[in-house]
């Protein structure tokens, strides 16, 4: 099916919410929905919650979706579909379904539209459906792609990394809290659940060796995780944590785009799967990710320079059966190969 896409005036994106890892990952999508269809008004619609669109993201979306609706009530329950018809006062030339829960999808083809694009049930119910053949991807951000492709026609490469502009304001504070001139090595010991986290006291040791070794660890530690930062400078007086000391430190309010502004002063970093691994990679760090419990392939971080260290290859998902020396090597082998700053 042909697609005029000049003449495409709005689309709406349908997810169920966004988290901070998720808002990351989904960035190409959103941006690749301004180049797809340059003339619509753009909606994100979260159907089941919050979006990080309309929040601390929503600086590097603002010149691509022109509206975010959250807590939509689509998603939440099949006796939903009982109800009245979302939205009922609009329709969109477009509605792009991105997720594959059957009667989710069936909500949310309720939304007025011209074409209904869903992966559910195999595009059952979209209007424009793959080719024969069509195997969909592991990773959730290549699926979205997919999507794009899907409803506009046109072809969007993977990316390996992205060109945002940060707050100057960001850069600035970055600069003061880890000035020019030492070799700076980031720890982010943290994640959203204590299963995904090697123990902080493997972090300290490999920060340790780092710091032998004429680098200043940077731990970047997140409001969740607020306890081990005592812990971190009795162990290492020396080591940096810019989020919670420093002459402005304060002030960020766990803003992830200043996070992402200390992670492009790094020479490389260390992190568990977490929002802050996706940070550091959007920010262009060579990043080493440690996973257990969780799997690389569906949300891999966007990023061309990467070492993955996964607890299965010593014989399990527990987090606490990755070596510290097998880590260490790694960081050593990134070093040498980094860029002369």
């Amino acid at each position: 099916m042909s697609i005029d896409r000049e003449n495409i005036h709005s689309v709406l994106v349908y997810v169920g919410l966004d988290r901070l890892g998720d808002g990351l990952l989904k960035l190409p999508f959103a941006r690749g929905l301004r180049t797809a269809f340059p003339n619509a008004h753009l909606t994100w619609f979260a159907g089941k919650e919050t979006s990080v669109y309309a929040g601390v993201l929503a600086p590097l979306v603002a010149d691509v979706i022109d509206e975010v609706i959250e807590y939509g009530g689509v998603g939440l329950h099949p006796s939903e579909m009982l109800k009245r018809q979302p939205l009922k006062d609009r329709r969109f030339d477009i509605v792009i379904d991105t997720q594959r829960i059957f009667w989710t999808s069936l909500s949310a083809w309720r939304i007025r539209h011209g074409q209904f694009i869903s992966p559910a049930a195999k595009f059952l119910l979209s209007s424009v459906k793959p080719g024969n053949g069509y195997k969909s991807p592991k990773a959730m951000q290549r699926q979205m792609l997919d999507l794009l492709e899907i409803a506009s026609g046109m072809t969007f490469e993977t990316p390996t990394k992205l060109n945002l502009d940060f707050p100057q304001a960001h850069h600035d504070m970055a600069a003061q809290l880890l000035p020019v001139g030492p070799c700076y090595i980031g720890f982010a010991p943290g994640s959203g659940g204590r299963p995904k986290c090697w123990p902080l006291n493997r972090y300290i040791a490999l920060a340790e060796l780092a710091e032998a070794r004429g680098a200043v660890p940077v731990f970047l530690i997140g409001p969740q995780e607020e306890e081990w930062a005592a812990e971190i400078k009795a162990k290492l007086p020396n080591a940096l944590l810019p989020l919670q000391y420093g002459n402005g430190a304060a002030a960020h309010g766990y803003n992830p785009l200043f996070t992402m502004a200390l992670g492009s002063r790094l020479t490389a970093a260390v992190s568990n799967d977490s929002g802050i691994a996706h940070m550091l990679a959007v920010a262009g760090v060579p990043l080493i990710v440690l996973y257990g419990p969780t799997v690389y392939e569906k949300f891999p971080p966007m990023t061309d320079v990467i070492t993955v260290i996964r607890a299965e290859k010593y014989g399990s998902r527990d987090m606490t059966a990755i070596p510290l020396d097998d880590v260490n090597q790694a960081l050593q082998t990134m070093l040498a190969s980094a860029p002369a700053s």
